[in-house]
């Protein structure tokens, strides 16, 4: 009900790019474009200044963006309200996913959430843990959910479970034979590492370093942008890994990869991440309680850790 043309706008000017407000939005370039052509011909005046393919808010553009802040915040407010009247929970969500935890873990929960909510309509977005984490941030979703600490007051972080990173090697590999290893022990062979803002990437790095290393102690040969692409360079001899066992069932099920635990032992907090102060959408809440307990139980089922309140400090606490 809220103008389509004004949330497109503030899409827009939250991002400062027509290309990534289209994205966002399941919208093409075009549409995005054409509907800030409509807005700017009902105000008579133009809201963007657009020079060297970059683009900026003018002095109108300015004043509109700060009353749309405010006008879709009391629509959300406003629609929540009457269906907390009707017991309704419906609306549309959008949710941002790091890589691993779109590819294996939100499938299930997703789908489990809509049998029991299925007027909600869900979208989403998929990045690495730096990309979700700014999407909060600058109120592009409302909600991510990433597979590495985040340490910024300003969220509301609840943390799901712990997850296990191992070190992976084809079967044939000189390490296969052991079953725990140090990363002074794996540095001398060929590595395959995730991309820079990779959430498996930062925590790996922050490993290396609490063990008195650095990246550049690693033989890296190549970086990857996805969990599947580095089990098939690793499947392939390429060289060794660090993975999330969360991702491994396939593999170790066919005996393609081996898993080896490393010494002393890196787990990572898989964590549901939103604006603190934003109002929250009945359904954001909805999902939200769903996801906590949802996690926990397959937790609990599947033997992954149960964070614990020592656990919940480390992984938010403001450094």
């Amino acid at each position: 009900m809220a103008d389509r043309r004004l949330q497109v706008f503030y899409t827009v000017a939250k991002v400062l790019s027509f290309t990534k407000a289209a994205e966002t939005l399941h919208m093409t370039q075009p549409a995005v474009t054409f509907q800030v052509k409509q807005l700017e011909e009902f105000f008579n005046t133009r809201l963007f200044d657009r020079t060297h393919n970059k683009i900026s808010l003018t002095e109108a553009g300015r004043v509109v963006y700060e009353y749309a802040d405010r006008i879709l915040e009391h629509y959300e407010q406003m629609n929540n309200e009457v269906r907390e009247l009707t017991g309704e929970v419906t609306g549309s969500l959008l949710i941002g996913a790091s890589t691993t935890i779109a590819e294996y873990m939100l499938p299930s929960l997703l789908g489990a959430f809509k049998k029991q909510f299925d007027d909600v309509n869900i979208r989403l977005q998929v990045g690495n843990t730096d990309a979700i984490v700014a999407m909060v941030e600058n109120n592009m979703i409302d909600l991510g959910v990433v597979e590495a600490p985040v340490y910024n007051k300003n969220l509301e972080v609840n943390i799901c479970r712990l997850d296990e990173m191992v070190l992976i090697v084809p079967i044939g590999h000189p390490l296969a034979k052991k079953d725990v290893i140090s990363i002074e022990d794996a540095k001398s062979y060929p590595y395959i590492s995730r991309e820079e803002g990779s959430g498996s990437r930062s925590v790996v790095d922050a490993y290396i370093r609490e063990q008195g290393l650095s990246y550049s102690d690693l033989k890296v040969v190549m970086e990857l942008g996805s969990p599947e692409a580095v089990k098939m360079a690793v499947e392939s001899d390429v060289g060794i890994a660090i993975v999330s066992r969360t991702t491994l069932n396939k593999e170790l099920k066919l005996n393609t990869l081996k898993a080896i635990t490393l010494n002393p032992p890196l787990t990572r907090p898989f964590s549901h991440v939103r604006q603190k102060h934003k109002f929250r959408h009945r359904a954001v809440g909805e999902l939200l309680d769903f996801a906590v307990e949802y996690c926990k139980e397959k937790a609990i089922e599947q033997g992954y850790q149960v964070p614990t309140e020592e656990d919940v400090k480390k992984y938010t606490s403001s450094r």
